[in-house]
């Protein structure tokens, strides 16, 4: 079985609500169990007999098109890869302690080196980004309610569809379900 966790764009966003219960059923109807919703914005967190992760995304992204009426990115990590995304400090921690926003964007590929040149180009006093693997960390000074790079410009510059996450729910989650994971070996 393969414990991992979804990254789901466009739950409870833009006038999308979904129900957690709602949720976690359709994860269920395609065959996962143990499923758990983190917050109420898209983070499921799931076991699967399925041991390839682009197969379940794509299993996922379809049940909830075909559930919700609208695509929905999916980005899928083992508990593994989600401890790695946690524990990764591409910033020093006076940097990370000043900044009201630090995010990590998952996307499905990692950026190649022009994308990653594309966004060197858009930092700032304000906006840093570091690439590391299949995500994209982003260190703001701004308040993510005040920013003025949108989510969509950095879709524009990556290329592909992405899902943003504070950091601090990816370390929560980390620390929770690695508990878990000692607890059910």
């Amino acid at each position: 079985m393969t414990r991992a966790s979804a990254f789901l764009r466009a739950i409870n966003v833009g006038g999308r609500v979904v129900r957690m219960t709602e949720l976690r059923r359709y994860f269920q109807e395609i065959g996962c169990s143990r499923v758990e919703t983190f917050i109420a914005s898209g983070n499921v967190v799931f076991e699967s007999r399925a041991k390839n992760l682009p197969r379940i995304e794509t299993a996922i992204a379809r049940k909830l098109r075909s559930e919700l009426g609208y695509d929905v990115a999916t980005f899928v990590r083992t508990l593994d890869e989600l401890a790695a995304v946690a524990a990764h400090e591409p910033f020093d921690a006076p940097s990370v302690s000043a900044a009201p926003t630090f995010c990590v964007a998952f996307v499905a590929a990692k950026p190649d080196g022009q994308v990653i040149s594309r966004l060197k180009s858009l930092e700032t006093g304000v906006h840093r980004f570091h690439v590391h693997g299949p995500h994209v960390y982003w260190l703001s000074r701004l308040r993510q309610s005040d920013r003025e790079f949108a989510k969509v410009a950095l879709e524009r510059v990556l290329g592909q569809p992405a899902t943003l996450r504070g950091m601090n729910t990816i370390r929560r989650m980390a620390a929770r379900y690695a508990a878990t994971a000692a607890g059910a070996a």
